[in-house]
């Protein structure tokens, strides 16, 4: 029995990691959605993959750090609030510009550079994640990366659904507020993790 409900107690345990780190993706998920209300459903499922195979790579990159490369993975880890800061801030300043100067926004606007570089400052604070689960053999990291990945999937799923509605209602201003939202993201990220 007290193998079941240490299972039982892995798996919700990842299901919360999750679920706290995905609030970073779903906002972004909710902007990138604004910006684009007749995003198609295969680009819904490539933007929430993308997501979540970051939120799973970053939990084991910061196990493998902490496991291998501990005393340099600590003085990088003070660098994560600023990167994810300065990511945020260089895509959503570019979507509030591109929104004033009333450009369309195009599909294409949202490329793998950009939905890499957004990938990259949703999950980097799931570096963290590796320090907490140091102690884990490879296989349960693993697992717990996985359960967080997908977790991590389905809320972005869920935020791009929300953006779209949304961003047929808010057409015109759908994008600056998509821009305005990962600014904030950022801002918040920073102070978080700085303060």
């Amino acid at each position: 029995m007290s193998g079941v409900t240490e299972i039982f107690g892995f798996v919700l345990n990842s299901v919360l990691f999750g679920v706290g780190l995905a609030m970073d993706a779903f906002s972004v998920s909710v902007a990138n959605a604004l910006s684009d209300p007749g995003m198609r459903h295969a680009r819904r499922l490539r933007i929430a993959g993308c997501f979540a195979l970051f939120q799973i790579s970053m939990p084991l990159i910061g196990w493998f750090c902490v496991r291998q490369l501990a005393e340099r993975f600590h003085s990088f880890e003070k660098l994560t609030p600023w990167i994810a800061l300065g990511l945020l801030l260089y895509i959503g300043v570019g979507m509030i510009v591109d929104a004033v100067r009333g450009g369309e926004k195009k599909e294409e606007e949202l490329g793998r550079g950009t939905l890499l570089l957004q990938g990259v400052a949703t999950s980097i604070d799931a570096l963290s994640v590796g320090f907490t689960i140091e102690h884990y053999p490879f296989s349960a990291a693993l697992a717990e990366a996985l359960i967080i990945g997908a977790v991590t999937f389905v809320i972005c799923l869920f935020g791009l659904f929300l953006g779209r509605r949304a961003g047929e209602k808010l057409a015109g201003i759908a994008p600056a507020v998509g821009g305005i939202i990962l600014v904030g993201i950022g801002i918040e990220i920073f102070i978080t993790g700085v303060f």
